[in-house]
């Protein structure tokens, strides 16, 4: 890795505290993509429940969704979980509602699969929300 790439999660670290929605929001994206994600979960907690700008809450958790993993995945439920503002909470639900994978087959099953394993998790917000998530999905079908 060359020095500017090892200052990237630095510099975003930085970028999560400006004043800027659209800084935090750039923050947040950056943030999302790093490969363990669970070194920056604070963070990226942090900017999912962005009092000011539910345009940081999106972008963040459009991010993470787009990992199509766990992680990610788990990162965006646990938000929902702890969002006391209504706005938020609304904006977290429509970025999940709203998930790509949504519309094939295989991912459909894959998010699924993903929400099952979640409902074991050791964060009751998490457990709570895959659930409710899934008890979504038999209601729709």
């Amino acid at each position: 890795m060359n020095d500017l790439q090892d200052r990237e999660p630095i510099d975003s670290l930085v970028a999560a505290d400006s004043p800027s929605w659209s800084v935090r929001a750039a923050a947040g994206r950056r943030l999302a993509a790093v490969p363990h994600i669970e070194d920056v979960a604070e963070v990226l907690h942090r900017l999912l429940l962005d009092v000011q700008d539910t345009g940081v809450t999106s972008e963040t958790a459009v991010a993470l969704l787009a990992r199509e993993d766990l992680p990610g995945l788990r990162a965006v439920l646990a938000a929902l979980a702890n969002a006391t503002n209504q706005g938020t909470a609304d904006q977290l639900s429509a970025e999940l509602d709203c998930d790509p994978r949504w519309m094939t087959g295989n991912g459909m099953t894959e998010l699924i699969r993903q929400l099952k394993t979640l409902t074991s998790d050791a964060d009751s917000g998490v457990r709570d929300e895959a659930q409710r998530r899934l008890s979504l999905l038999r209601q729709n079908n």
